[in-house]
């Protein structure tokens, strides 16, 4: 039963990511930063754990690439960030670790293992700037905004609900 709505979470999560990320979107260059990908990448840690945020991630950016709503950057990005953030949260139990982690592995590791990507594309030294300042703000605004709806369930009680429901 668990793996079951661990399941349906992460499809409804992703769903919920692809849809809102054809509102939220801002294009810079080649970069379309999506800060819903972080906010439910921060929430997919929470409730999901590495594993399933990582499939919610790389779903998230497989079906908004062949909506044309992402880029090919966003696997590396999402998927490293979801899988830090919810590597904090399992060992730490605390919301603004995985914040952090979410911030620290898109922001600053994801943008990096892009920089290759970007060369690839033909992008050359140009790319570092804009990916890491798309990368970094994205994932901050994402993270900020999750972190605060998150902490809100947990003061109502909320979050425990939700869960021990998972």
């Amino acid at each position: 039963m668990k793996k079951t709505k661990l399941m349906t979470l992460t499809a409804i999560l992703t769903t919920i990511n692809v849809v809102f990320s054809t509102f939220i979107t801002i294009p810079i260059g080649p970069i379309k930063a999506l800060p819903m990908q972080h906010f439910i990448n921060v929430i997919s840690a929470v409730f999901l754990g590495p594993w399933y945020g990582l499939a919610q991630a790389l779903l998230s950016s497989f079906i908004r690439n062949l909506l044309s709503l992402g880029t090919i950057f966003a696997f590396p990005g999402s998927m490293i960030g979801v899988l830090l953030a919810s590597l904090l949260y399992k060992y730490r139990k605390q919301l603004s670790i995985a914040s952090l982690g979410e911030v620290l592995g898109t922001g600053m590791i994801g943008s990096f293992v892009c920089i290759p990507l970007g060369w690839l594309l033909g992008l050359g030294k140009i790319a570092f700037w804009p990916l890491f300042l798309s990368f970094f703000f994205s994932s901050l605004i994402g993270a900020i905004a999750s972190y605060i709806l998150l902490k809100a369930f947990e003061k109502r009680g909320i979050l425990k609900k939700l869960k021990n429901d998972t």
